[in-house]
């Protein structure tokens, strides 16, 4: 027993003492970083503070505002249809009755239809049609016009200037005809002014009917919507802008007005009311248009053509 005893001791006592362990260190180390980051992300490099610059200088880019949409509409009928493609009035679907008479005008809106290209043709039973139009007469074809898609009032200025212009704004105050917004469009894009502010209620929006009326215009003149006009006016006073008004009793004419050669904004009113008494009293000044035949007033568009004609005048 005594020499097993000794035997075990000697075994023991040959083993090597006790080991401190890497702890994984050594395995952990040998295992990599993983991939090497691009230099843009790696700190110190060249490219990694190109990006922070560039990603500072979009934080403090101001995010563009836009006015709101308007809403979807539908114009029915063969020769309101076939206008509205003729002229150019943006559309998303054209729906074509099944088994219709295939007419001159149907041929006609079809060819237009297909031509841009960008407009679904789909077709749809007579009934689908009437629930569509509520029951109007619609002779087989059917426009979907899409949601216009405002402005913001302080966009139109911000562009002039970004141009290197004096911003040419016109502002209308209670006018709810669709035609004459698109006259008014038609007018400002034809002396080189840059948008038109309508109000979000009581007021004509981007219709269809407004569409037609611009003549095509209203693709290159931006419409924008002010939830309230008078601060959207006080808004332009702030950046600079003259705020002119037309009104019948006006201080001044028109073809003495000074300030029409500089950053401006005409304010139209409506043809029976004029302007409203608060964006009234928001004005610089209050012009008139001299009428020696004596008419007592001009509708919108052709009051804004004629102020219009004096800024260009001025600024030419």
């Amino acid at each position: 027993m005594a020499g097993n005893s000794q035997r075990r001791n000697r075994r023991t006592s040959n083993k090597k003492g006790a080991q401190v362990g890497s702890g994984g260190k050594r395995r952990r180390g040998l295992e990599g970083k993983g991939p090497t980051p691009p230099a843009s992300a790696r700190k110190g490099h060249k490219k990694n503070r190109v990006a922070n610059a560039q990603a500072k200088q979009a934080a403090r880019r101001p995010v563009a505002r836009r006015g709101g949409k308007g809403t979807s509409e539908m114009v029915v009928g063969r020769n309101p249809v076939f206008e509205a493609l003729r002229d150019g009035v943006p559309a998303s679907t054209l729906y074509v009755q099944q088994f219709i008479d295939n007419d001159e005008r149907v041929r006609e809106a079809l060819q237009l239809a297909t031509g841009r290209g960008n407009i679904n043709i789909m077709e749809a039973p007579r009934p689908e049609l009437d629930r569509m139009t509520n029951g109007l007469n619609h002779q087989g074809l059917v426009l979907q016009v899409p949601p216009y898609e405002y402005a913001h009032p302080e966009d139109l200025a911000a562009a002039a200037f970004d141009d290197g212009d004096e911003p040419l704004i016109v502002a209308l105050d209670g006018v709810t005809d669709p035609r004459n917004l698109g006259a008014v469009v038609r007018s400002v894009s034809a002396f080189g002014g840059h948008g038109v502010v309508v109000p979000e209620r009581r007021a004509a929006g981007m219709t269809a009917g407004a569409w037609k009326t611009s003549a095509g215009t209203a693709a290159r003149t931006p419409v924008a919507r002010a939830t309230n006009l008078t601060r959207a006016l006080e808004s332009y006073q702030k950046a600079g802008l003259t705020v002119v008004g037309l009104a019948a009793d006006g201080e001044h004419e028109v073809g003495d007005l000074e300030a029409l050669g500089g950053p401006v904004v005409i304010v139209v009113g409506s043809e029976g009311k004029g302007l409203s008494r608060l964006v009234g009293e928001t004005c610089d000044y209050l012009v008139r248009i001299p009428m020696p035949g004596g008419a007592e007033s001009l509708n919108a568009g052709v009051a804004a053509g004629v102020v219009l004609y004096e800024a260009a005048k001025r600024r030419v």
